[in-house]
């Protein structure tokens, strides 16, 4: 296996229920509504553009190719030879399994640019190639192409969308020499939907050097309406476990039931004000997945929960920590004995730069990749796409999603150029 650094020697990269309101958006609380049939823009873009063919086909290919998280190494293989063909630069950043990450086959992200080397890339364009479970097949409506045309298939959205769209903008931009070549890098990771493993692998490949690379900026690709955030919550994703003591179901109070204390510590949580901001409202808490007992006449010993905190506080290093804190009181207040919490990721509030002419704005409830890439450099967020449909049975977008995203990547390349 190839290790993140060699490939970096490559590239010859050089120095450079709750009461509360859920959420307060940055305008209007109406922003992101569910898409029914597609989530068409405010143009249709009926008049089909030059790109249309090449754009709708890139989308095609990537939705059809399963890449469920774990398992991304027939998707990375197409982009390498699709960007390769067209003069890119595409090489393969292979990705070694962390904690919490799928294991046991072999992962790369993929790193693509103009030119025979790339010295000190201005700006890196980047999204997720892994998708969540379960593979649902690319769908088209039927009849003639248009700018209302849905789209549908996992991926579609989140995120194969931003990386079809994204990859055509620069192309166009190339071919129109608006960028130089070695200015923009193109970066397409592996494992975002689970621990952040492939953005985590480029960004230590970075750190590791003597004269670590430094970008002006970095375009995250995800779906944000194509709308521009100005960022989104942050995230504790935990474990917690409840021990009681087993017994016969009739007689209560002879036992202690992990399930009654698991009980009442969540409504406890859900009820509390964890903390919020005005830029991005309250503190939410999502219990996942609740399981605990053997059979219904059996007090519990044991009950597990796993929970998702998105997080509304900051700073993005250590905001998670309050929130995490505030559990752990509830925890002991309703059983200061009974309760194990184990916390495996989680980060801050996290701001993006969204004062860019020519975008509405928007802020977002869902992570991304951003925490997972250390820096100072400029970071924008923005995508086709509803997230409210993302990870869902109907997943899609629509043709003019797709074509206003390309204008908008191409908008906000130049624009961090310019810097």
């Amino acid at each position: 296996m190839r290790s993140s650094s060699a490939v970096i020697c490559v590239l010859g990269l050089v120095p450079w229920a709750s009461c509360h309101e859920p959420q307060r958006p940055l305008h209007d609380p109406t922003q992101l509504q569910p898409a029914h049939q597609g989530s068409s823009p405010q143009s249709p873009h009926n008049a089909a553009p030059s790109l249309r063919d090449e754009l709708l086909h890139l989308h095609k290919e990537l939705v059809s190719i399963p890449s469920v998280t774990g398992d991304e190494n027939a998707v990375g293989n197409f982009l390498v030879e699709y960007l390769t063909e067209r003069g890119y630069n595409a090489q393969r950043q292979f990705v070694e399994a962390r904690d919490g990450s799928p294991s046991g086959k072999e992962r790369f992200n993929v790193l693509a640019w103009k030119g025979e080397r790339i010295a000190s890339p201005k700006v890196v364009v980047t999204s997720h190639v892994d998708v969540v479970p379960p593979h649902i097949p690319y769908g088209i409506e039927s009849g003639k192409v248009s700018g209302d045309t849905m789209i549908k298939g996992r991926g579609s959205v989140d995120a194969k969308g931003s990386v079809a769209s994204m990859i055509v903008a620069l192309d166009q931009l190339h071919v129109t020499s608006s960028v130089r070549a070695g200015d923009v890098m193109l970066l397409l990771v592996v494992g975002e939907e689970v621990s952040g493993d492939g953005m985590r692998a480029f960004g230590d490949s970075l750190a590791g050097r003597k004269h670590p690379a430094r970008f002006d900026a970095v375009i995250f690709g995800e779906p944000t309406g194509n709308k521009l955030a100005c960022g989104h919550k942050g995230g504790l994703f935990c474990d917690l476990v409840a021990t009681g003591v087993p017994g016969h179901s009739g007689y209560p109070w002879l036992g202690k039931s992990a399930n009654e204390l698991m009980a009442r510590a969540m409504v406890k949580i859900l009820d509390a004000d964890l903390g919020s901001s005005e830029l991005f409202g309250d503190t939410t808490f999502n219990i996942g997945r609740f399981q605990g007992g053997v059979a219904g006449n059996v007090i519990p010993e044991t009950a597990e929960v796993k929970f998702v905190a998105r997080v509304a506080v900051g700073p993005e290093s250590s905001g998670h920590l309050i929130v995490k804190e505030k559990v752990e009181k509830i925890l002991d207040e309703v059983d200061e004995e009974a309760f194990e919490l184990t916390c495996a990721l989680g980060y801050g509030s996290v701001e993006s730069n969204c004062d860019v002419d020519g975008f509405e704005k928007i802020t977002v409830n869902y992570g991304t990749d951003i925490p997972n890439l250390a820096g100072n450099h400029t970071r924008y967020l923005y995508g086709p796409g509803n997230i409210l449909v993302a990870h869902g049975a109907r997943e899609n977008l629509t043709v003019a999603d797709l074509e206003e995203a390309v204008e908008g990547y191409q908008k906000l390349i130049v624009h961090a150029l310019q810097q």
